[in-house]
């Protein structure tokens, strides 16, 4: 299997670094491995779907 770092990954789904970092963390990039403070992503991985909330609404915890 083929890795891509970080700054690969940020460019080929054109997002930021600090964005595709905070997918692995999550676990939203399937089978990614951190070396020390490297992530390998799999290049055959698609982008994950934005799961942010855009409307500005709260989902949880709104308790107004």
């Amino acid at each position: 299997m083929e890795y891509m770092t970080i700054q690969e990954a940020s460019e080929k789904w054109g997002i930021t670094c600090r964005r595709v970092q905070v997918l692995c963390v999550e676990g939203r990039i399937p089978n990614c491995i951190k070396f020390g403070r490297q992530w390998a992503i799999p290049t055959d991985v698609e982008k994950p779907n934005d799961a942010r909330i855009k409307s500005g609404k709260y989902i949880k915890g709104d308790e107004r």
